[in-house]
């Protein structure tokens, strides 16, 4: 078949004839161009709102509680990104994080998935690095686009089914304690993310407590 280029206005009809068979197409400008922007639409999530963060200096006492909790303490090794998965709760309306390490910064970041919730366990997944990460949570997913950050560990590409709501930057983890909240915008599963991939030497030891609020 022939390509042409035909100037469309709304309404215009193009008609689209085979060399070989003479059989004619008949396309409407108008109700093609409204199907695309409609599948667009649908495939696109909503903006998310921006977080609450803030910082405190009770760095002994949120070590000494959290070092008594079965999972309030976790080593993320050297090059290895941690992401703990926490699917929202449907008693809750809001989640918040807190979370402190020993001797060194650390990459940290929040995005959220907007999918099913099947189950509320939160469950911890580790990676060599972001970008094989993101390659095991959905290998069928395309459209990438990367979310730069120069002090970034290592390149964090987000589907276009997830949405960002802090970038992965290094926190100084290490002198304070990080916290933050956010409100559900929906059913999902946010994803934590604690980067060290950018560390070729340190382990990093992890402090930290998620949990919903009502």
């Amino acid at each position: 078949v022939t390509n042409y280029h035909v100037p469309q206005g709304v309404g215009d009809i193009v008609m689209i004839q085979s060399d070989h068979t003479g059989a004619v197409d008949i396309l409407s400008a108008e109700l093609e161009t409204a199907d695309l922007l409609g599948e667009q639409r649908k495939a696109q999530p909503p903006p998310l709102a921006a977080p609450t963060m803030w910082t405190t200096e009770k760095m002994k006492e949120f070590k000494a509680k959290m070092g008594k909790e079965k999972n309030g303490r976790m080593v993320v090794k050297r090059g290895e990104v941690v992401t703990v998965r926490v699917p929202t709760h449907p008693d809750g309306k809001c989640i918040c994080w807190e979370f402190a390490t020993d001797d060194y910064d650390i990459g940290f970041g929040v995005y959220f998935d907007w999918t099913t919730v099947t189950n509320t366990a939160i469950t911890v997944q580790v990676s060599e690095s972001s970008d094989e990460e993101d390659e095991e949570e959905d290998e069928e997913i395309e459209g990438l686009s990367p979310a730069g950050d120069v002090e970034r560990g290592s390149k964090s590409y987000l589907r276009n089914r997830y949405g960002e709501i802090v970038p992965v930057y290094r926190r100084n983890s290490h002198r304070e304690v990080q916290a933050g909240s956010h409100e559900y915008p929906g059913e999902g599963i946010y994803l934590l993310k604690f980067d060290n991939s950018y560390s070729l030497l340190r382990n990093k030891t992890l402090f930290f407590h998620v949990y919903y609020m009502s």
